[in-house]
C-alpha cells in the first residue's frame, strides 16, 4: 500500500502545476475564447486559432486552420491549452508540457517569445487589421510629392535583391536634393516602406491608402509617395 502511495505521490509532484487538476474556466480563460490570429512579429505569417471551452487531455481543445502547421510547425504538437487567472496563456502538448507561453502585453493581444521560433502573437479576430503589404504588391513605379502636388523625383521599386534590400532605380529628372541622398534601395519593414541610400539615409513611409504612402514622422509640409 506503501508503494502504491508513493507512486501516486510522485505523479503528482512530476506533472506540471497547469496539468494537476481538472482544468477550469476563470475569467483570463473565458475572456479568450473564440478565433483568434495567430502570427509572428512581422505578420508574413498569419493562421487564425480557435480556443474553445470543451475540456482535453490537457486543458481545453484549440484548433488551427488548415494552414498553421506549414507556418508554424510547433502547432502540430499542440493538444490544448490553459490559462490560470493571473498567468500565463499555454499552449499545451500531449504531455501537458508548455510549448509556447503569451503574456497579455495590450489589451487584447498577447506576445509569447518562443525559442527557435521567435516573438509569437495572438490578436482577436478581426481587430488586427489587414496583414502589412509584401514588397511584391508595392514594387513598380511611384513619385515622391511635397505638398499638394509638386514632383520631387520619380522612381521605380524592383523586386531585383540588392545587398540587404532590393534595388531602386531613379528617374532622369529628380529635384537636387533627392539626387544628393542617393536612393539605391528599399525595403518593407514591420509594414512600412523604406527607402535607403548609400550614404546610409534612410526615409520611411506608412501607408495611407492603396497608391500613396507618407513619409514618417509626418511634417508641415509633407513628403508622400504616390503609385503612377
Amino acid at each position: 500500500m506503501l508503494r502504491v502511495a508513493l507512486i501516486g505521490l510522485a505523479v503528482v509532484v512530476g506533472a506540471p502545476a497547469w496539468a494537476q487538476s481538472t482544468a477550469t474556466l476563470g475569467d483570463s480563460a473565458k475572456a479568450v475564447i473564440g478565433n483568434w490570429e495567430f502570427s509572428n512579429a512581422d505578420r508574413d505569417k498569419i493562421c487564425t486559432a480557435t480556443f474553445k471551452s470543451d475540456p482535453s487531455k490537457v486543458g481545453f481543445k484549440v484548433e488551427f486552420d488548415a494552414n498553421c502547421p506549414t507556418l508554424f510547425a510547433l502547432v502540430s504538437d499542440v493538444a490544448g491549452w490553459n490559462f490560470p487567472d493571473n498567468d500565463l496563456l499555454r499552449l499545451l502538448d500531449a504531455q501537458g508540457k508548455a510549448l509556447v507561453e503569451f503574456s497579455e502585453v495590450e489589451d487584447g493581444i498577447y506576445e509569447a517569445p518562443t525559442p527557435g521560433v521567435g516573438v509569437l502573437f495572438l490578436q482577436k479576430a478581426g481587430a488586427a487589421g489587414p496583414p502589412p503589404k509584401l514588397s511584391e504588391q508595392v514594387a513598380g513605379n511611384w513619385a515622391i510629392m511635397r505638398g499638394s502636388g509638386k514632383l520631387l523625383c520619380s522612381l521605380t521599386l524592383a523586386t531585383t535583391p540588392l545587398r540587404d534590400d532590393l534595388a531602386l532605380t531613379v528617374k532622369p529628372g529628380c529635384d537636387a536634393a533627392i539626387v544628393r541622398v542617393g536612393f539605391t534601395q528599399w525595403r518593407m519593414d514591420r509594414g512600412e516602406l523604406v527607402l535607403v541610400s548609400t550614404r546610409g539615409i534612410s526615409w520611411r513611409f506608412e501607408e495611407v491608402d492603396s497608391t500613396t504612402w507618407r513619409r514618417l514622422p509626418e511634417s508641415a509640409d509633407p513628403v508622400t509617395l504616390v503609385r503612377q
